[in-house]
């Protein structure tokens, strides 16, 4: 894609829930939910975020939002350090940074109609009349597939393609530049999810927009995204482009999920990967390599050092000693 502006720059950003217990509630460890992801998200591209349930691409979309606060680490939005701001100093910002959420059903309030449910928004950040906020919220529903009729019925009388239209008109509504997509079609129908894809696709062109595309579906990702970071226990193990990553896995843990799609999208060749044993819990990760202990390749050295975030070649990186 060329060299493009840095829109968001994510700095060894970290994010720990303390576990306490006892009497006294003093803190005995931490539940390590991401653990020092250092990222340039680039304008108007796709960064794809995938690793299965528990790898914390949710937790880091929440963060990156602001609607999480971290750890450690800095957030830096179009040149901006917004790590330490405070709520009413990232409101001005909050029309710039929207969501798509995972569940276009519990997203909505089943008693509100979904012409007011869009144009919220609008009332909280501008100074529109409602006049002006009805045509908007109209001329948005049409922009995404929806009819103005649609003005007035509730959530529940749509089904789930049209109810997360719903959710991307909503997001539209401010003019951001940054929406993050947290599975936001994982709960539709396969011919659903496409029409959804295509539709972020298109307003992604007509409107400039930078996505967050988090998945567990690499099938889906490979779709929509310009480049994507593979994630495993909080930390990330490989970041390429699409082309890089999907034709030359270099990570283990990458080319096992990529054995596991099962779609005509991976070489026919491909040996599908059976990873033993289960994920460790991310309160109690192993030394080293945090993929060594379910690794077909891991040898003494994963688990006695952690490997380092390199560049191994153009704009691939891993995190493997192998790679």
């Amino acid at each position: 894609m060329g060299k493009q502006v840095a829109l968001y720059q994510i700095n060894d950003v970290k994010k720990h829930y303390p576990i306490k217990s006892g009497l006294l509630k003093r803190t005995k460890k931490a539940v390590r939910a991401v653990n020092g992801i250092t990222l340039d998200i680039q304008e108007n591209e796709t960064l794809g975020v995938v690793g299965e349930s528990g790898c914390g691409k949710s937790t880091l979309g929440r963060i990156i939002l602001g609607l999480e606060p971290l750890t450690e680490g800095e957030l830096i939005f179009k040149g901006e350090n917004i790590t330490h701001y405070r709520s009413s100093q990232l409101k001005p910002l909050k029309r710039q940074m929207q969501m798509i959420f995972q569940d276009p059903y519990a997203s909505l309030d089943p008693r509100q109609k979904i012409g007011p449910a869009i144009e919220e928004g609008l009332i909280i950040h501008t100074s529109l009349n409602a006049q002006e906020r009805k045509q908007k919220v109209i001329e948005l529903m049409q922009e995404v597939g929806l009819q103005p009729s649609h003005y007035s019925r509730y959530p529940h009388e749509f089904s789930g393609g049209q109810r997360q239209r719903i959710g991307i008109a909503r997001a539209l509504a401010l003019n951001p530049s940054f929406i993050v997509c947290d599975e936001a079609v994982s709960a539709l129908d396969v011919s659903v999810q496409a029409q959804v894809i295509n539709l972020l696709k298109r307003l992604q062109q007509d409107y400039r927009l930078t996505y967050l595309f988090i998945s567990h579906d690499l099938g889906v990702v490979k779709h929509i995204s310009d480049r994507v970071l593979v994630m495993y226990l909080g930390n990330m193990v490989e970041l390429a482009s699409v082309k890089d990553l999907y034709s030359n896995p270099r990570h283990p843990y990458t080319n096992a999920l990529l054995s596991a799609i099962p779609r005509p999208t991976v070489a026919k060749e491909r040996v599908k990967i059976k990873l033993q044993g289960e994920i460790p819990s991310p309160a109690n990760p192993p030394s080293g390599c945090p993929f060594h202990t379910r690794c077909p390749l891991a040898q003494s050295v994963c688990s006695d050092q952690k490997p380092e975030w390199r560049n191994i070649g153009g704009d691939h990186f891993a995190a493997c000693h192998f790679a």
